[in-house]
């Protein structure tokens, strides 16, 4: 047989290959892991909330101010309002063991032996919350930040009350029962949700992404304290030989009495 029609064997082959190759790389990725899990927690807002009583609000982007001057984006997976207050949720489609604390600033997550850090979604979640009631000159006390993680995990760590896995996050929802806003108060929070959210599309998401990864780099020279991985902040010394001198101290003082030199 002719070498040119195996080449052409081989390149029609490939051709058939490469999409099942696109479609492995796409199931595998961090996108379409958070794809599937925001869509999850749809679903059990959708089949254990009652509609009647809490209005699903779905991947809100609004604008982040500093000195009252627009900073880029905040984006929220899911907003869900009610007459017992307003939820932000954030979604964690993992697998394995998570540990994490409140205070520190990234959590593991652990796969057999391989240990990978990622961002404390308490931490994440906070910026979405605080961005909210900026735009809603809401009481804080009626923004409830809300943690669900979906997925083969399971926790390693004693966790605050607002991480839940799965059903518990609906749960947590459910069990806030004093009602805060009325019939005409929830119509004008979802109002101003929905007109001060930016535009859906393909030019607002690329703007947020961009943001992220700014945000990314300017946190990439900060340190994390041995002990507890919170933060470290610049301190100085006000007592003793030192007294004067610069250091490295952990921000969640007394709690972490970590210290490092500078050098």
């Amino acid at each position: 047989m002719d070498l040119s029609i195996y080449l052409n064997m081989i390149i029609s082959a490939a051709w058939y290959l490469i999409p099942i190759f696109i479609f492995a790389v796409i199931i595998k990725s961090a996108w379409f892991k958070g794809v599937i899990g925001e869509w999850q927690v749809n679903l059990l807002i959708k089949f254990f909330l009652d509609k009647n009583d809490y209005h699903l609000i779905k991947n809100v982007t609004l604008p982040t101010y500093i000195d009252d001057k627009e900073h880029g984006t905040t984006q929220i997976d899911h907003i869900i309002v009610s007459k017992y207050g307003i939820f932000v949720v954030e979604t964690k489609n993992m697998k394995g063991w998570i540990f994490g604390s409140e205070n520190q600033k990234q959590w593991t997550q652990q796969i057999f032996k391989h240990k990978s850090k990622f961002q404390n979604p308490l931490h994440q979640n906070y910026k979405h919350v605080k961005t909210l009631q900026a735009c809603l000159s809401t009481k804080k006390e009626s923004v409830f930040s809300v943690i669900i993680f979906i997925g083969d995990s399971t926790f390693k760590t004693k966790m605050p009350e607002n991480v839940r896995f799965a059903r518990g996050g609906i749960e947590f929802i459910k069990n806030k029962t004093d009602i805060v806003f009325n019939r005409q108060e929830i119509a004008g929070v979802i109002e101003q949700i929905e007109s001060g959210r930016l535009e859906r599309g393909f030019k607002t998401n690329r703007q947020h992404v961009k943001h992220v990864r700014e945000i990314i780099e300017e946190k990439s020279d900060t340190k994390s304290c041995s002990k507890c991985g919170a933060e470290m902040v610049l301190r100085k010394a006000t007592k003793g030989k030192n007294a004067g001198s610069e250091f490295l101290g952990c921000s969640t003082f007394p709690k972490c009495r970590n210290v490092e030199a500078i050098y």
